[in-house]
């Protein structure tokens, strides 16, 4: 009744709040993905991406997690906390390294819109997807953010240095997982 009212005075209905959470995001990348596909061909690459997304689902749900999406090469994750997701990354990078597979990945934790067809959304995600690209083999980069929060685990990093991030306005201090 209310939507229908609403219609009647507005001409319209107003949309939904937006639906905000924190989450620990993670983004993974399959490293020379590219190359590899090239060497072997359509088929065996998919059979290759097969095999990751197989793995990736066993593990992130191993550590508490989801998948939300596949990105091509790689994933896109959520975990309830950043220990989770720091040890599912960790997990996943050694898993698909019995596949010859070579993964990099980042961890941020923050507010995410949750879209109605279950995707998320908002600068955090951007940010989690910036850190990705400061990543290099075999890394599992972490925001400040989440070096604060797993603060008294047994969690150790290594500093990175502030970077600005392309489209983000403050700089963010980034640490490396010891894995």
């Amino acid at each position: 009744m209310v939507d229908a009212v609403e219609r009647f005075l507005l001409g319209e209905r107003r949309s939904a709040p937006a639906q905000r959470e924190l989450a620990t995001i993670v983004f993974t990348d399959i490293v020379e993905s590219t190359q590899r596909a090239s060497a072997v061909g359509d088929r065996a690459w998919r059979s290759v991406l097969d095999a990751h997304d197989s793995v990736t689902r066993r593990e992130v749900e191993r550590h508490g997690g989801h998948v939300l999406k596949h990105l091509g090469d790689g994933m896109l994750l959520t975990f309830d906390g950043p220990a989770r997701a720091i040890r599912g990354g960790g997990a996943l990078r050694t898993e698909l390294a019995n596949l010859d597979l070579e993964i990099r990945a980042a961890v941020h934790t923050g507010e995410v819109e949750r879209r109605a067809d279950g995707d998320i959304g908002g600068v955090a995600v951007h940010l989690a997807a910036r850190v990705l690209g400061l990543a290099g083999p075999g890394e599992v980069l972490v925001t400040g953010v989440v070096k604060g929060l797993v603060a008294g685990s047994d969690l150790r990093f290594d500093e990175r240095g502030r970077h600005r991030l392309k489209g983000i306005d403050d700089e963010w201090d980034v640490h490396a997982v010891q894995l």
